[in-house]
């Protein structure tokens, strides 16, 4: 070969290894025996591939239907941290499996994926909606020692989990099936984690749908501040509905009627609490209570019962509003969360927190809103990340789709028209809702729209709207239809919510 021919010629892929990997199939264990799954290996830094690896576990479901296979579908549940190997399974009922390949992945850090796992600490600060100022010093205590263990016992690989290196071992994976491109689901962070994949990988990605978006902007303290602003919003449109309902609430005839009786109820279980029920579980339990329209009579019973005086009216109160307020906390944290959301960088300045702080527990405690406010891990940060987060764009993939709803509180409705703004994505909202992932839980208008683009190419309206599930069926004053008693059970409450795919177990 002459010098100038191989002069000329393409360096090595340093990728091709794990490209060229074998993949071998076989059934997932437990619950998932379904599925097929498999193990593969990946740099754990993508700019020394030949360093160090680790395991990234992914599981499949093939198309149902092989003739009219379109190729893969990878899907992610957000978190950060969440356990994708499951999502094949929960779509397997969809229209998209009968023309895909589902794929699901265990992000690096996650589950069956080289994990990266954290030391707890002892709790030092209560989960108080409203902390008085002396106890401030606590939250910041209890975010510096959680960082210090983390760093402790995951130090090694934990600069290494971010979004951006998530991204790459789903090209990988891609490499490894055989695929020129794949297509893609993703919820809550997995928002965020394709249109960055789209970003570092415009000609490797064809269909998107990203549901529930994260706002770009917001990436990542910002985010969780609004979680709270949404929650506040949640609750003032309930305590409109219940001020037009006066005569079968009796909660007020206003929002601020109404507003003022819950702060009156909040006071007095701050005072006495009842059944074990605190302000802070009721704070909790409106947050919830307020997002999920179809249990607005049940969360308006709460404050009925609460506000009674006599005991087993209290105790029914309490039993429905622990409900609510377990699922709140179980929203708050998982997987490799402490470590992803490190990957920006966060005020140092604990001033900043604890002005934050006294702001959110007058304004936003509702579904435990001061903990947004409060230091976190990231705010003691111990690692450097080795770059900065990605900023998303697109040039070279189709337009997607971004469904949000508008009162979501994991992800506050302003993400969607950003996000789609920012990608030139279509936006499909969810008018009158405050569920959180949309697509495959019951919202017939969000799935027809999204299967016609996934498996057609036929894409929404620029901007169009779906119904989110309604509002009970209870008239307003003066409107000549009797005012029954506010019906309230604790296990309605837990069947709509494990209906729909919630935690509230207590």
């Amino acid at each position: 070969m002459a010098a100038g021919t191989a002069a000329s010629a393409d360096p090595p892929d340093p990728l091709a290894e794990f490209v060229a990997q074998p993949v071998t199939w076989a059934p997932c264990k437990g619950k998932l025996a379904e599925l097929e799954c498999a193990t593969l290996v990946a740099p754990l830094d993508y700019t020394r591939p030949a360093g160090d690896r680790i395991n990234l576990t992914i599981s499949r479901k093939r198309a149902a239907a092989p003739d009219r296979r379109r190729g893969v579908l990878f899907t992610n549940p957000g978190g950060p941290g969440g356990s994708g190997l499951g999502l094949p399974q929960f779509l397997a009922k969809s229209e998209l499996a009968q023309v895909y390949d589902l794929i699901g992945i265990d992000p690096r850090g996650v589950g069956g994926s080289t994990a990266l796992n954290c030391r707890t600490v002892p709790a030092i600060a209560a989960p108080d909606s409203r902390p008085a100022d002396a106890d401030f010093g606590k939250w910041a205590a209890e975010a510096r020692a959680a960082e210090e263990a983390c760093q402790q016992s995951a130090g090694g690989i934990r600069q290494f989990v971010s979004t951006a290196n998530t991204a790459r071992d789903m090209d990988v994976v891609r490499g490894v099936l055989g695929e020129p491109k794949i297509n893609y689901l993703g919820y809550s962070y997995g928002t965020y984690l394709g249109a960055v994949y789209g970003t570092l990988f415009p000609n490797r990605l064809d269909r998107s749908v990203l549901d529930s978006a994260v706002h770009p902007e917001w990436i990542w303290r910002e985010q969780f501040r609004q979680q709270a602003v949404a929650y506040r919003r949640d609750v003032e449109a309930w305590a409109r509905w219940v001020g037009e309902r006066h005569e079968k609430f009796g909660l007020g005839k206003s929002q601020a009627e109404v507003l003022a009786e819950v702060e009156k109820v909040a006071a007095k279980l701050h005072a006495t609490p009842v059944e074990g029920h605190t302000r802070s579980s009721f704070d909790g339990a409106l947050g919830v209570g307020g997002r999920y329209r179809p249990l607005w009579t049940d969360l308006a019973g709460i404050v009925v019962k609460l506000r009674s005086g006599e005991q087993a009216a209290n105790a029914a109160g309490a039993k429905a509003a622990q409900v609510l307020a377990k699922t709140g906390l179980d929203e708050l944290r998982s997987g490799v969360f402490d470590t992803v959301t490190c990957e920006s960088d966060w005020p140092t300045d604990l001033d900043t927190y604890f002005e934050d702080m006294r702001t959110f527990r007058e304004r936003y405690p509702f579904g435990y809103g001061i903990i947004r406010a409060a230091p976190m891990t990231c705010t003691f940060r111990s690692f450097t990340p080795p770059e900065p987060p990605v900023r998303i764009a697109r040039a070279g993939y189709p337009v997607g789709v971004v469904v949000q709803a508008e009162g979501d509180t994991q992800t506050q409705y302003a993400g969607g028209p950003a996000m789609a703004t920012r990608l030139g994505h279509n936006l499909i909202t969810v008018v009158d809702e405050g569920k959180h992932g949309i697509y495959g839980g019951g919202n017939r208008c969000v799935d027809e729209k999204v299967n016609r683009y996934l498996i057609d190419g036929g894409l929404p309206g620029s901007i169009s709207q779906c119904a989110g599930d309604p509002r009970p069926d209870v008239p307003k004053d003066g409107s000549g239809a009797p005012a029954a008693a506010p019906a309230l059970s604790a296990e309605r409450i837990q069947q709509y919510l494990d209906g729909r795919g919630l935690s509230a177990r207590p």
